[in-house]
C-alpha cells in the first residue's frame, strides 16, 4: 500500500501553525473508533504496544517484528497518519536501519527514534542516555534507511529529566543537525525551557506531555506541532473490560450493560459489515 499521501498530511501538520492531539490506538478497531470521530493523526506508543500485544510492561520486551505487525494491522484497517515510538531502535544505529524499513513498509507517517539506553543493562536502575555521538549515529541510520521522504523521522530525548535545559538543547542541536524532520521532547515542565530549545532548532517540536499549566496556544507559538495526552483509552478499555467481566461472572445480567456497550450495528458499521456482506454475495453465491 502506498502510504505517501497519509504522510503528507502530517507533514502538513508539521508545517502549520497549531499544536493538535492525536489519538492513542492500540489496534485496527480503536484505529477505527478514533477515525470516525473525527481524528485524523492516530499514535502507537511502544509502552501500549507492550501492553496490548504481550501484556507485558514497558521493559523493551516486544521485538520488532511484533511491533511491525500490529502497526500493518493498524494501517490496513484505517486512513490515519500513524506516529509511533519506536524506542531506541531495537540495538543500535543498524538495527535503527531495520526498524524504520520494517516501520515504514507497515504504513507509519513518523517515527521517533530515542536516545534512551534500553533495555536497562544489568545492574543500573533509572534512565540513562546514550552520548550524544550514538545518537547522531542513529537518527544518520534512520534516514538513511528511508526510501519514501515524505516519511518523517523525529529525534526523541528525554534528557529534560536529567540533564536539563542546557542537556537537551545540546541534544536537539546535534540531532537537528543531521537532517532529522522534527525533534521529540519528553521531560518538559515550563515554557523557558521549550524557548532555549526553539532558540537553538528550528524544527517543528513534538511534546511527550506536558503540565495542564501550559496552555496548548503557548506551546504552539513556539513550535510544538504535537502534543501527547496520554493513554486514557487503553486505561478505559481495560477498566470497562473489568467491569464487565466482573458483572457478568457474579451472575449479572448482560442487559444490565445494555447502555454502556456498543450496539450491533454501531460493531457493524465499524467492521464493514456492509462490505462484507456485498462480497459474500458477489464472490459466495
Amino acid at each position: 500500500m502506498n502510504h505517501t499521501g497519509q504522510r503528507q498530511r502530517l507533514r502538513a501538520i508539521l508545517a502549520g501553525s497549531q499544536c493538535l492531539s492525536p489519538a492513542s490506538v492500540y489496534d485496527p478497531l480503536s484505529a477505527r473508533i478514533a477515525e470516525a470521530v473525527g481524528y485524523e493523526i492516530g499514535m502507537l506508543a511502544g509502552s501500549v504496544a507492550s501492553n496490548t500485544t504481550l501484556a507485558a510492561p514497558d521493559l523493551i520486551v516486544l521485538t520488532l517484528t511484533e511491533f511491525a505487525d500490529q502497526i500493518r494491522r493498524i494501517m490496513r484497517a484505517s486512513n490515519l497518519s500513524l506516529l509511533v515510538d519506536a524506542d531506541h531502535g531495537y540495538g543500535n544505529a543498524l538495527n535503527v536501519m531495520r526498524t524504520v524499513q520494517e516501520c515504514e513498509h507497515a504504513g507509519v507517517s513518523a517515527l521517533s527514534i530515542e536516545d534512551t539506553v534500553l533495555p536497562t543493562p544489568f545492574g543500573q536502575s533509572g534512565e540513562s542516555y546514550t552520548s550524544i555521538e550514538e545518537g547522531v549515529g542513529k537518527m544518520k541510520a534512520a534516514l538513511a534507511a528511508r526510501r519514501d521522504q515524505s516519511l518523517v523521522i523525529a529525534g526523541r530525548t528525554s534528557a529534560l529529566k536529567k540533564e536539563g535545559t542546557e542537556g537537551a538543547v545540546a541534544r536537539a542541536k546535534a540531532y537537528a543537525a543531521t537532517g532529522v524532520d522534527a525533534i521529540f521532547l519528553v521531560g518538559l515542565e515550563k515554557l523557558e525551557q521549550l524557548d532555549a530549545v526553539r532558540a537553538a532548532v528550528k524544527l517543528p517540536i513534538i511534546i511527550g506531555s506536558a503540565p495542564a499549566s501550559l496552555k496548548r496556544d503557548d506551546l504552539a507559538a513556539r513550535g510544538a506541532r504535537i502534543l501527547l495526552q496520554g493513554h486514557q483509552p487503553v486505561a478505559a478499555a481495560v477498566k470497562a473490560l473489568r467491569d464487565i467481566y466482573t458483572h457478568l461472572y457474579k451472575g449479572g445480567a448482560p442487559a444490565d450493560y445494555k447502555d454502556k456497550v456498543a450496539t450491533a450495528d454501531e460493531i457493524e458499521r465499524l467492521t464493514g459489515g456492509e462490505s462484507y456482506k456485498k462480497w459474500q454475495r458477489d464472490f459466495l453465491r
